[in-house]
């Protein structure tokens, strides 16, 4: 028998597991608290086991036939119906995301939610464009063809869930792929509402599954099933060697991104109020934003005048209850990602590194941690060489444009990087020295769907974005006909 619904901020939830158009319950559950106010109990969740985990793989791998054979015309009608319930959701789609992972209301409904629906509206769109490549060669017509794959494990991490989940389910079902979404426990609640709209949409039952649980359970048990022929992570560096060891025994393909460590790198022709106002942006979310410029890197000659507009614009940050339009500065996610949060700063202070500012809760009873900025005693530091994930920044200068680059490029990770500087040759030469997935010049955010998304280092394997996630969710497969060969 499914849950009864649960009433957040006025807008019914279920708890339980969507599997094979149907909600399924589980006999065990885990809590769902809101980091606004961890007191504030929203759900008791259903807890997924192996079991759930084989009923969810069972239920796409039945219904990936006829999604297949629907072809991307067929699939996209499907998909944009979804895009259109997502649009008219907006408000209760925004503000269960709101108290359940924290993120700023006015963010969700002014722009995330709606890239959820923006992400299936396009990857509806670019798969029925595909062109297949067609040449002669050799006495032969070649054909490029993609062919889905079958059933894709989809494992979503704790921030930003919403457009996390639908950036990665949405190519996934444009290339005829069946979905199993596996969210993140410590935020699951939009993943539910999803599926509500999905099943709303008239998707076939089985083609998009959500499980909840504990990664070590559910998850490991899903990305282990050999039925199960695409893997998408969005996790730690941690998590991607597990995910990618259970792949390997099935030989299954799977992306990862795994968190990053960027430069936020200013030189002295930069506007560097602008770059001074972008730096103390990286507190926005709290820090907890994998492609977050976190390692600042200023040129020794404009040191003094980037510093006091950075402590100026942080200054101006306002720490608060997300739903609040004055809020600028959210709460951690859980009091589990404040200890982690609290013990690196604790740690670099005794390694002596200096904490330039904050480097402490804001209230004793909340999740709220100061804007933090940290002055590693050497480029070697934890804090400098370790991803954090929490509202903390590091600061260091070189000297020359070698000299940045190398710092940029010191740590294992390689998920992005910001370059601030009023020279185009500079941004071309500097950009192309810099080792990461996505640069940004002059700005940040700014994201083309159809561009490659990745990491290179520790940061990950593979690319998202565009045709890059069509193919890879796809068997490419060349067919070769003999020239003169008729029907």
């Amino acid at each position: 028998m499914p849950s009864e619904r649960v009433e957040i901020s006025s807008v019914a939830v279920s708890p339980d597991h969507y599997i094979g158009g149907r909600r399924v319950a589980s006999e065990q559950t885990f809590e769902v608290r809101s980091p606004l106010d961890w007191d504030w109990k929203l759900a008791d969740v259903a807890r997924g086991d192996a079991l759930i985990a084989d009923l969810a793989v069972t239920a796409a791998a039945e219904a990936f036939p006829e999604w297949a054979a629907m072809g991307p015309k067929g699939r996209a009608e499907v998909m944009h119906r979804l895009a259109d319930l997502i649009d008219d959701n907006i408000a209760d789609l925004a503000i269960v995301e709101c108290v359940d992972m924290a993120m700023l209301l006015e963010s969700l409904e002014a722009r995330v939610i709606h890239r959820g629906a923006e992400n299936f509206r396009n990857y509806a769109d670019l798969a029925v464009a595909y062109q297949e490549r067609v040449w002669s060669s050799k006495g032969t017509r070649n054909r490029v063809q993609r062919m889905p794959a079958g059933p894709a494990v989809i494992i979503t991490p704790w921030n930003a869930p919403w457009l996390l989940a639908t950036w990665k389910i949405a190519p996934a079902l444009a290339a005829g792929n069946t979905v199993i979404l596996k969210p993140a426990e410590w935020s699951p609640l939009s993943a539910s509402l999803l599926a509500d709209l999905a099943h709303q949409a008239g998707f076939p039952p089985g083609v998009l599954n959500i499980v909840q649980g504990i990664g070590e359970e559910v998850g490991a048990a899903l990305v282990k099933d050999k039925r199960v022929r695409r893997i998408s992570l969005t996790g730690s560096p941690e998590t991607g060697r597990l995910v990618g060891e259970s792949a390997a025994v099935s030989l299954t393909p799977f992306t990862a991104e795994l968190g990053g460590k960027g430069p936020l790198i200013v030189f002295a022709d930069a506007d560097i109020e602008a770059a001074a106002k972008k730096a103390a942006g990286q507190y926005d979310d709290a820090g907890q934003v994998c492609l977050a410029g976190t390692r600042m890197l200023i040129e020794q000659s404009i040191a003094y005048d980037f510093l006091e507009l950075f402590h100026r614009y942080t200054d101006a940050h306002v720490l608060g209850d997300s739903r609040n339009p004055a809020t600028t500065i959210s709460p951690l996610i859980h009091p589990d990602h404040m200890r982690r949060v609290e013990g690196f700063v604790e740690r670099a202070r005794e390694a002596g590194d200096r904490v330039v500012r904050g480097g402490e809760r804001w209230k004793d009873d909340g999740l709220w941690y100061l804007p933090t900025l940290v002055e590693p005693k050497d480029n070697y530091s934890e804090i400098v060489q370790r991803e954090v994930f929490g509202p903390v920044l590091t600061y260091q200068t070189f000297s020359d444009e070698a000299e940045a680059v190398e710092l940029a490029n010191s740590t294992r990770y390689g998920l992005s990087a910001i370059i601030y500087t009023g020279s185009e040759d500079r941004a071309q030469r500097v950009g192309s020295a810099v080792r990461a997935g996505t640069i940004w010049v002059n700005t940040f955010l700014v994201r083309d769907l159809t561009a490659p998304f990745g990491g290179m280092g520790i940061s990950g394997i593979g690319r998202e974005g565009g045709d890059y996630a069509l193919d890879f969710h796809s068997d490419l497969k060349t067919l070769q006909i003999a020239e003169g060969t008729t029907s």
